[in-house]
């Protein structure tokens, strides 16, 4: 099959499109490291396991040996993919592979179950690529309230946890990063959890990806609009990182 296309009055087919456009003069940016680990030997530090024929799990240790090949921080990224999130059967295994992995990285980082947290959901709610953060923290069960003002009536089992939405540095005028470190000072929590929204380089990701990493976060790195990371360097405590894909790259 060709597409054609006209451009300035003339018909040019989908084949010579293709011969005219070279991907390479584009910086296509991501934020999964499973993007970045496709033309390279990975058998030294890439695992995988398949827990289905449409969901599966890419396990990637990034060094100091990789970290510049990767584009990425050192650190451990977990990256779970499935087919289809609408269909009910994958869903569920959806979740229940996420929570096996979340458990087994928090066991890898020594948090216990009592450690208190603080979630952190970047991005714009009014944006609605960029709004997974925000609606993560809406769906969130906060309990500090409850440790603070009624902790002998919490339940055993039950995480002191903490929610924020820091917004965008757009309706601030302020780094999301210094607004969250002042929060950990205040509160004191154990580790943090930030969501976020992300790009890829694939648009067979997009909503069909959730990463996990230790490494922190770079808000806004995905689209080119770096600004100050979230992660233990900088905050002094354990910080995991999880996105989903919901854009790309026009060029892409």
């Amino acid at each position: 099959m060709q597409i054609k296309c006209v451009f300035f009055g003339k018909n040019i087919s989908g084949d010579v499109m293709k011969n005219r456009i070279n991907l390479n003069n584009f910086d296509i940016h991501t934020d999964l490291v499973i993007d970045n680990i496709d033309n390279i030997d990975k058998n030294s530090f890439v695992t995988n396991e398949d827990y289905s024929d449409s969901v599966s799990v890419n396990r990637v240790v990034v060094d100091e040996g990789n970290s510049d090949i990767l584009g990425k921080k050192c650190g451990k990224y977990i990256t779970i993919n499935f087919d289809d999130i609408t269909n009910f059967e994958d869903r569920e295994l959806v979740g229940k592979v996420f929570e096996k992995e979340f458990k087994l990285l928090l066991k890898d980082l020594n948090i216990d179950k009592d450690s208190e947290c603080l979630i952190v959901g970047l991005g714009n709610d009014n944006s609605t690529p960029d709004s997974l953060g925000p609606k993560v923290i809406s769906n969130i069960m906060v309990t500090r309230h409850l440790f603070l003002i009624c902790p002998d009536q919490v339940k055993s089992g039950i995480r002191c946890v903490s929610g924020f939405v820091p917004g965008v540095m757009a309706d601030t005028g302020i780094e999301s990063s210094d607004i969250i470190l002042d929060i950990v000072k205040d509160i004191k929590p154990k580790f943090m959890i930030v969501i976020d929204a992300l790009s890829s380089n694939s648009i067979d990701r997009v909503n069909r990806t959730i990463q996990i990493t230790d490494s922190g976060i770079h808000p806004g790195s995905g689209i080119g609009n770096n600004r100050k990371e979230i992660s233990k360097d900088i905050m002094g405590i354990p910080v995991i990182a999880i996105g989903v894909p919901t854009v790309v790259d026009i060029s892409t």
